[in-house]
């Protein structure tokens, strides 16, 4: 089974550049304080990286 993680929006995409407002959507994310469990994949971890300043990533702890 692969670790799962969890990414929640916390900062807004208004004023941001389009490329971040589309990895927003690519991780699942559109609005603030909404949450997605992904699975902890190099992709996703740099989709997150190139906005990590809009969301929080809790680490699964049961894997």
């Amino acid at each position: 089974m692969a670790k799962k993680i969890k990414v929640t929006q916390t900062g807004s995409h208004i004023g941001r550049t389009d490329d971040q407002r589309a990895t927003l959507i690519g991780l699942g994310l559109n609005k603030r304080h909404r949450s997605r469990e992904l699975e902890d994949t190099p992709s996703v971890r740099g989709m997150i990286n190139k906005v990590r300043h809009l969301v929080r990533v809790d680490d699964d702890k049961a894997a």
